[in-house]
């Protein structure tokens, strides 16, 4: 039987990595958490932030790696769910590059006729600063007061153009409340 993929598709630190793990812990299935923190620990150095890249074109000169590196993701995704492993994927999607580039083309060719839900996270952009300022991971994210263009680049680019089959707003959820959103939109009890 082959597996479901789940693409929770938002800005850092809007909730999508604690709704992954309650995925795995309350929707049936046997889930594998292959998001872009996972993806990326398989990469050298000199390929981060690999999928990771921020909105406004951050590090152009990694920027012609995306096209090999998205694929490869979404290539392991389908081979996970054609052995029959559930995925879910924290992941942050959008176009605004140096140069044109869009993953969704790529998502979509490689888990063609796959069970997919896409979903999208929201997160007002308070509780997003909250939670950076409560937790910086050692000046890897922005934080501070006020609002730093790299988190309203995220707020204004993960969305933009995106058709959800499902859409959460892991600000005013509880993890385990979206696993049950996701459970429902997949046909499952959690």
């Amino acid at each position: 039987m082959t597996g479901r993929i789940v693409i929770l598709n938002g800005a850092p630190r809007s909730g999508k990595t604690m709704l992954a793990r309650a995925v795995q812990a309350h929707v049936p299935g046997r889930w594998l958490n292959f998001g872009v923190d996972a993806f990326n620990a398989t990469l050298p150095a000199a390929l981060l932030p690999g999928i990771g890249l921020r909105p406004g074109g951050e590090r152009p000169d990694l920027e012609a790696n995306l096209p090999a590196l998205f694929g490869a993701c979404f290539s392991a995704m389908a081979d996970f769910a054609g052995h029959g492993f559930d995925v879910v994927a924290d992941l942050g999607l959008h176009t605004h590059y140096a140069r044109p580039f869009d993953p969704m083309a790529l998502l979509t060719d490689e888990l063609a006729g796959l069970s997919l839900l896409f979903v999208g996270i929201h997160c007002d952009i308070e509780t997003i600063m909250a939670r950076r300022n409560a937790d910086p991971q050692g000046g890897f994210y922005a934080s501070g007061p006020g609002i730093p263009a790299p988190v309203q680049n995220w707020q204004d680019a993960v969305h933009a153009g995106k058709d959800y089959h499902l859409e959460l707003d892991m600000g005013r959820l509880t993890p385990e409340d979206g696993a049950e959103r996701i459970a429902k939109a997949l046909g499952t009890a959690a």
